[in-house]
């Protein structure tokens, strides 16, 4: 039953029968074979296909939402016995949006350094991927905003809080200031993050509001280094949050400017399922989120 869960899963992720099979390592008629048979033990309808995958009927949409809680238990009690077996080894996959990636470094090196078997994959995703790949079973957890957008059925933790930075050269517009306003910030060509990026949702909106104008920035992209590359040209001028300027490194040439009036904040925190008891690998990044919170004063 358990496999034919992670086929139905899959099929939800990849929305296309070939791609499912491929990444649950079976052949396509094995994964149809297999989603068939779930839908004859539970006597309903679970997907709706002709020659390609066309979407869940009402009832796969219920199994799916049991098929996650399923499957994430039985994962969870598996990697729990393997633990209590050999202590905490496995693999921990964590995505982050852009603007958070410097500080995944903060809770995966003292992670390793008590738990030396346990390896890392880290992901550069939106915020609403994130919160999907959570849902999916994708990824152990992430790191987004936790203050400012919906966070679904996820349980969050705070690890600090992300205030704005106008980075640019010393020679540029506004390159002398000590501080800066939104309305004066409003006023130059910026580069910025893609409007898929909930970063760039929180700056559209400072900066319309102190401007009364939507922004146009003369460059986009959905890396942070594209952006920061850019600007140690001496030509561009971007908005970031202080830490990830100070992760990034300034130069002389560069200045990271506080932005005020109004300065905004916002929390950036780690998310992870709603589940107990809590897997291992998890509980253990749970137990660095705190640390970290600690230090940057946002624990209770």
């Amino acid at each position: 039953m358990i496999d034919k869960l992670e086929f139905l899963l899959a099929l939800a992720r990849e929305k296309n029968f070939g791609k499912a099979a491929e990444i649950c390592g079976v052949t396509q008629p094995t994964l149809s074979a297999g989603i068939k048979q779930l839908e004859d033990t539970l006597g309903v309808l679970l997907v709706q296909r002709s020659s390609r995958f066309l979407g869940f009927t009402a009832e796969g949409e219920r199994v799916l939402d049991w098929a996650r809680r399923i499957v994430g238990d039985t994962r969870a009690m598996r990697q729990e016995l393997q633990a209590l077996k050999s202590g905490l080894t496995g693999h921990l996959k964590i995505a982050a949006i852009p603007t958070a990636l410097g500080m995944v470094s903060a809770l995966t090196t003292p992670y390793r350094a008590k738990h030396p078997e346990v390896k890392f994959t880290i992901l550069s995703r939106t915020s609403i991927e994130v919160l999907a790949m959570l849902e999916n079973l994708e990824i152990d957890a992430g790191v987004t905003y936790i203050d400012n957008e919906p966070l679904g059925r996820a349980r969050s933790l705070p690890l600090y809080t992300e205030q704005y930075r106008l980075l640019t050269s010393e020679g540029s517009p506004l390159g002398d200031r000590a501080s800066v306003t939104w309305a004066e910030v409003s006023r130059i060509p910026l580069c910025l993050l893609t409007p898929d990026m909930q970063n760039r949702r929180i700056i559209d909106r400072l900066l319309r509001e102190a401007g009364g104008s939507d922004p146009a920035p003369t460059l986009e992209s959905n890396s942070m280094i594209v952006l920061f590359s850019h600007v140690r040209t001496g030509q561009w001028a971007s908005v970031m949050p202080e830490k990830l300027a100070e992760t990034l490194g300034l130069t002389e040439r560069l200045r990271a400017i506080p932005i005020t009036a109004p300065e905004a904040v916002h929390t950036i925190g780690l998310v992870v399922p709603q589940r107990e008891p809590m897997p291992p690998l998890t509980a253990a990044l749970v137990a660095e989120a705190k640390h970290l919170s600690a230090i940057y004063g946002l624990d209770d």
